[in-house]
């Protein structure tokens, strides 16, 4: 038996965000129904944290179909109600075990039209790391941090810069690390104040809480 899909359509209206859909635990025949329905609405679709074996049989029925092998995530289409702002991201990642995750921040803030730029491997084991790049990451309005092990790098930039800071845990790291538990722990622990996290490797939700602040006109 398929389990039925049911796409929240309502949702670009009510907040302005569609909804992702989530590939991992979805069959190819689920994901196919759910995009036909979806583009039959004249919606883009996006899907993450889908494989490539099933992301190739989607592209092979869909020619638009773009698939992001190192975010695993899947465009279909393209979104028309991009956001209109001049705001940019720094999307910053401890280590380069961090990518999937930031190239999932990365991937969903770009389907709306924000203006990104990552630092990749800038963790607080090199601290001259952070430090090289902090001038860059300061251009930007906003600073989405991916971190693993300890996850101590968005409490060092919190410490540093001014800015909306959104902490996203990485399920990477040995021991007590694995998981991803000490680095959610850590930040929600943070002494640095004001420091919002999301859920251990939520690069998407990270993204949509960045077009949240980006889209507030108050």
């Amino acid at each position: 038996m398929i389990l039925d899909v049911r796409f929240d359509f309502d949702r670009q209206n009510r907040i302005g965000l569609v909804e992702a859909i989530w590939g991992e635990h979805k069959s190819v025949k689920q994901l196919k129904k759910v995009a036909q329905e979806v583009l039959k609405k004249g919606e883009f679709v996006f899907i993450t944290r889908i494989d490539e074996s099933k992301a190739k049989c989607l592209q092979d029925i869909y020619s638009n179909a773009t698939f992001i092998r190192d975010a695993n995530c899947l465009v279909i289409g393209e979104n028309i109600n991009k956001v209109k702002s001049e705001k940019t991201v720094a999307i910053v990642s401890g280590g380069s075990s961090d990518l999937r995750v930031s190239l999932e921040v990365k991937t969903a803030l770009e389907i709306y039209g924000i203006t990104c730029e990552t630092f990749i491997d800038v963790g607080v084991a090199g601290m001259h790391r952070l430090m090289s790049q902090l001038d860059r990451i300061n251009t930007h309005d906003l600073i989405i941090v991916c971190a693993g092990m300890e996850g101590a790098l968005a409490t060092v930039i919190g410490g540093l810069l001014p800015h909306p800071i959104i902490g996203v845990p990485v399920s990477v790291g040995y021991g007590v690390s694995k998981d991803g538990m000490v680095a959610l722990n850590s930040m929600l622990a943070s002494c640095s104040p004001g420091i919002m996290v999301m859920n251990i490797d939520n690069g998407y939700g990270a993204a949509m809480a960045a077009l949240r602040i980006i889209k507030n006109k108050h």
